[in-house]
């Protein structure tokens, strides 16, 4: 079984599209796991969620998610996010609204646990650190935690109780062992890693591994559309430099 892990596609079609041709010219998929985000920020929170759902799917919330869907406020959005958040909400129909309001906040598959930011926290938390990597960690039930929010790969060994992070390298395939690990595969819609390509995540069963990679897409494609629904400059700017 091959698991293609997503995050933070923050409704930019484009970029959903170019990661999935990626991943099937390079062995396919069985299945999507998706870490929450997915819409907010971007142009298409519709067609992205309709393009998900034509594929088997284990998803969680984003704090995007719910924002958009009306179970939170906005108040903690900064002002770009919190007008995404609004526009979202009068754009979605009925069906992707009640869609998103039924997210959950974790799931498991087999090894892993998917959560958006953390699971102390699983929509607030950006787990960046030692001390919030240990947090989740003690309450993690599988070997293994995929998380995102913070739009910024990497992997963070348990390293006997004293969290390590260490760089999740593009290209590299990376076996699984006995020791626990959090893994964050970075955003598909708006990386913040100084990359603006998508970045994306296999974890390949037969193998017992995951491997990361990168793609290009048509960024002023995404941006124009942006433009035309009158979102926040500072969101249509910041794709071409992945901040």
């Amino acid at each position: 079984m091959r698991a293609l892990i997503l995050s933070d596609i923050h409704a930019n079609l484009e970029a959903l599209e170019a990661v999935l041709a990626d991943a099937r010219r390079r062995g396919g998929f069985d299945t999507i796991w998706c870490l929450g985000d997915t819409v907010g920020y971007g142009p298409d929170p519709g067609p992205c969620l309709d393009l998900l759902q034509d594929h088997p799917l284990l998803i969680v919330a984003g704090n995007h998610d719910y924002a958009a869907a009306g179970r939170m406020g906005v108040e903690e959005f900064n002002d770009a996010a919190a007008a995404a958040a609004r526009w979202t909400a009068g754009l979605l129909s009925p069906q992707h609204t009640a869609f998103l309001a039924g997210l959950p906040l974790t799931a498991t598959s087999g090894q892993f646990t998917l959560v958006h930011g953390s699971l102390r926290a699983p929509l607030w938390e950006y787990l960046l650190e030692p001390e919030s990597a240990l947090g989740t960690l003690e309450r993690l039930a599988t070997p293994y935690c995929l998380v995102g929010h913070s739009h910024i790969p990497f992997i963070c060994r348990e390293n006997g109780g004293f969290p390590r992070f260490v760089e999740f390298t593009e290209e590299q395939v990376f076996p699984l062992g006995e020791e626990r690990w959090i893994i964050n595969p970075g955003g598909v819609g708006q990386p913040r890693d100084r990359d603006p390509r998508p970045s994306y995540a296999i974890y390949d069963s037969q193998e017992f591994s995951v491997e990361r990679r990168r793609v290009t897409y048509e960024i002023a494609k995404t941006q124009a559309k942006m433009r035309r629904a009158g979102l926040p400059q500072r969101l249509i700017d910041r794709l071409d430099y992945g901040v």
